[in-house]
């Protein structure tokens, strides 16, 4: 039987509310991160002793971390492909070949054998499944923000798209959760035998909720216009040029903006939440529960605090909000591992907690503000590439090199220092540009035909 039309006037697709939009982002952002985080955290805690048990303790953790990093390596080339395919085909596809690729991939982590079994063939393939995780979690953020932004009511922009931002500590909310209650209901010997394993598997069952959900949105109305005005130029022989080309020929300096804006995020982040745990550990032997309860009381604030900041970008604007953040975790830093040095269990909570909630000022409006930097034919394409060129030098580094910080000066000081230096490099990026609350997000179709005005009658923050 022939169902009822539900298109609009004109024969408009119809328009998915905006609430349903974000639940599916974020839901899927979520199971991203869960993914990905649970590789971090697995790999302080357990996965030295599965894949590297030839290594001394140290060198374990740094190979561990190695392989983490690799992930990171993979980011940027999975933002290339899905930027390009993201600005041609849309953000919805995308969004659902970045899901089931994460969690595949996370799937097969929990079924694979260790050295033990298999010999270098172990972290051969877990060096694989890792690339392919970096890869999918590249091509994930700027789908996620974009078609939430570019849905969203100008005025509360910033509010809409923190919320898969959001996504980000609620997927840690949920893998530092499994893991510390599995660290606490199991003893260490079976905990490192196959405990860890199972949040691994249970990834399958969050993946098709995800997909589930992130299928029934539609495509983002502002990519829909873009792709009507794509067709044509095309139609007038004005074929544009690749998103990535004209990204790098038109939006350089904004490229730049976006990775010097996510150096100190990005750093404080992973050592807020994964280095934390081999801190504690290396330091003062303290099990790996003691660390995971920490984290999850403070991913559970940052939830909560990330949309608040959003909120607040949108009233007095991206800059102050990002440059408060910056300040922020520079300057927490130190206090950070000198609350984590008495081995208090309430003062290690109040280092993760303050420091998350720096972290936000940062991670709240910075979805809205990467988004606003980037006409929409290459938006995809413009945060992709930002977003995770950042990521290679300063999260996938930034367990390394406090890792060996740590082993070098002992102390978390050296550690906060490197935290207070990335604060700089994003303080001179955000501070250096204008503020970008008030773009219109389709003034400017990124291949040179932009309107001239905003809705509060200012000129287009780009220009």
């Amino acid at each position: 039987m022939t169902q009822p039309s539900t298109r609009g006037p004109a024969g408009t697709p119809p328009r998915t509310s905006l609430i349903k939009v974000v639940a599916a982002s974020m839901l899927g952002t979520t199971v991203e991160w869960y993914d990905f985080f649970l590789y971090g955290v697995a790999a302080a805690i357990v996965l030295p002793h599965v894949f590297f048990p030839a290594a001394d303790p140290v060198a374990g953790t740094l190979l561990s971390f190695g392989t983490f990093a690799i992930g990171f390596v993979a980011r940027p080339l999975g933002g290339l492909v899905f930027g390009h395919y993201g600005d041609k085909l849309g953000r919805k596809k995308l969004l659902v070949v970045s899901l089931l690729m994460m969690g595949l991939s996370t799937f097969l982590i929990g079924l694979l054998p260790g050295y033990a079994t298999i010999g270098v063939a172990a972290p051969a393939l877990l060096v694989l499944l890792r690339l392919i995780q970096g890869f999918a979690l590249g091509g994930e953020w700027g789908g996620a923000v974009l078609i939430v932004s570019e849905h969203g009511d100008a005025r509360r922009r910033g509010f809409w798209a923190s919320w898969p931002q959001a996504g980000a500590p609620a997927g840690q909310l949920l893998a530092n959760g499994l893991l510390a209650l599995l660290a606490v209901v199991q003893s260490e010997e079976t905990f490192n035998a196959w405990g860890w394993r199972i949040p691994f598997l249970l990834s399958a069952v969050l993946v098709l909720i995800g997909l589930y959900v992130r299928l029934s949105v539609e495509e983002s109305p502002v990519f829909r216009d873009a792709q009507a005005k794509a067709a044509e130029r095309a139609a007038a022989g004005r074929a544009p040029t690749p998103p990535i080309l004209e990204v790098l020929r038109r939006y350089p300096r904004e490229v730049l903006t976006a990775m010097g804006a996510r150096f100190a995020e990005n750093v404080s982040y992973y050592i807020f939440t994964i280095v934390v745990s081999t801190y504690m550990k290396e330091r003062f032997g303290l099990p790996a529960s003691f660390v995971l309860g920490a984290v999850l009381i403070g991913a559970a604030v940052h939830v909560v605090t990330i949309p608040l900041w959003g909120l607040v970008s949108d009233r007095i604007g991206r800059r102050p909000v990002y440059l408060l953040g910056a300040v922020g975790v520079g300057a927490w830093a130190f206090a950070f591992f000198a609350l984590l040095d008495t081995q208090s269990f309430g003062l290690a909570v109040l280092a993760v907690v303050g420091g998350l909630v720096f972290h936000g000022a940062m991670y709240g409006p910075q979805a809205a503000f990467l988004s606003e930097l980037f006409g929409t034919g290459v938006r995809y394409s413009g945060v992709s590439i930002g977003y995770q060129l950042a990521s290679v030098a300063a999260g996938g580094l930034a367990p390394i090199i406090s890792v060996a910080l740590l082993a070098s000066f002992g102390t978390g000081f050296a550690i906060a220092v490197y935290v207070a230096a990335s604060s700089v490099i994003t303080l001179i990026a955000v501070a250096s540009y204008r503020e970008t609350r008030n773009r219109d997000l389709a003034a400017d179709d990124g291949f040179g035909d932009r309107a001239d005005a905003v809705p509060d009658g200012t000129t287009p923050a780009r220009r």
